[in-house]
């Protein structure tokens, strides 16, 4: 019987108080609220498509901008996912997937390797802001999560003309890459690796 792989993070900055709760072996239900309308979307995306049981509560300094809400949510996040995966015994460790949204598509990439890394392409041109969301943040998010997760993150998208399809497109291939490499595979003894650790 394999470990429950759950965690729960609180991260409280004089511009933010995050709560975030994670079990990487859920069922994709999700509570979200940090505030902005959009980053809750993305999360939820998280969550439903990777099948992730996972609790966000944040309160930011949106009376400036979203960035500090946002970062701060990403960490916590990043950390959680790294306390839940443990010493990564008998995961599959890497994931892929391909997600298409209408016009756009995504492609992410992904290494629980312990060491973070993150590579992020998308088109040129794209609206700057979805609601209250700038899209600039999109890579500073996957760029917090991958530095607290310890992952390797790699994410593109080689075309797509909607700034919302382009961004929610990326979160639904990460969920499912997640998904994959979060995975137990029976035939692997320990951890994946010939290093011995992870």
């Amino acid at each position: 019987m394999n470990p429950s792989r759950v965690a729960r993070v609180e991260r409280k900055t004089k511009e933010t108080s995050v709560l975030v709760e994670v079990d990487i072996d859920g069922r994709g239900r999700v509570d979200v609220n940090t505030g902005v309308g959009f980053f809750d979307h993305m999360l939820s995306q998280l969550g439903k498509h990777g099948l992730f049981d996972l609790t966000v509560k944040t309160e930011g300094d949106l009376h400036i901008d979203a960035h500090h809400t946002v970062e701060d949510t990403a960490l916590a996040l990043g950390e959680a996912y790294r306390q839940a995966l443990g010493t990564k015994e008998g995961i599959r460790r890497f994931g892929h997937a391909w997600v298409p949204l209408d016009e756009a598509l995504a492609q992410a990439t992904v290494d629980l390797s312990g060491r973070p890394y993150v590579i992020h392409n998308e088109p040129a041109g794209m609206a700057p802001m979805i609601g209250e969301y700038d899209t600039t943040l999109t890579r500073h998010i996957v760029e917090s999560f991958s530095a607290q997760a310890q992952i390797c993150i790699h994410l593109h998208v080689p075309y797509g003309r909607n700034a919302h399809h382009i961004v929610e497109a990326q979160f639904k291939a990460l969920a499912q890459a997640m998904r994959d490499a979060c995975a137990f595979d029976p035939r692997i003894v320990g951890v994946p690796s010939t290093k011995g650790v992870l």
